[in-house]
């Protein structure tokens, strides 16, 4: 757990810009050493896809998004209150997680499918199910891999002049 000036310092961005994130974001502020492992790969996340001049209008058009779907899966009813971050920083099974919350859905996502109906809340189950009312978590997946889709194809067009720039960081070589 890091406090809010050593996740700054860890991340190498001041704390007004990080402030400026977790406004941003919807992030929860939390007080000492509060701060996660997972808040701070998901801060490492929108720093790096920001390194890739991925808009922020899209990074929080696919926060949105991905949060809407763990809630139509019912990962919110964990009681954490940064159950949206708690799978950041995770390693295995890349193919199977989110881009933004890092949630692994159990299914590749080019399958298309999720499990739905899964809910580990202790409440009472709603009259109607997300489905009639008009919420489909394989809709919102699917916009989720659309928006996915866009931002690869975004950093990989990117890439080569991030490839160059990193030359730059390298020690000229001393010639004998």
């Amino acid at each position: 757990m890091r406090s809010f000036s050593d996740m700054a310092a860890a991340l190498n961005r001041s704390p007004l810009y990080l402030s400026w994130v977790q406004k941003r974001f919807e992030l929860p502020v939390l007080e000492g050493a509060a701060y996660s492992p997972g808040y701070v790969a998901f801060l490492r996340g929108i720093i790096a896809l920001r390194t890739f001049d991925i808009s922020q209008e899209t990074l929080r058009d696919l926060w949105h998004l991905e949060k809407k779907l763990l809630q139509l899966l019912h990962v919110d009813s964990t009681g954490s209150p940064t159950w949206f971050l708690d799978s950041c920083g995770a390693t295995t099974h890349p193919e199977r997680r989110l881009l933004l919350t890092n949630h692994d859905l159990g299914v590749p996502l080019t399958a298309n499918e999720v499990q739905t109906g899964l809910n580990f809340a202790n409440s009472f189950p709603e009259l109607f199910g997300a489905q009639e009312t008009g919420e489909d978590a394989l809709r919102v997946l699917r916009e989720c891999l659309k928006i996915q889709s866009r931002i690869r194809a975004d950093i990989a067009a990117e890439l080569p002049h991030v490839r160059t720039a990193l030359k730059w960081a390298r020690p000229p070589t001393k010639r004998t």
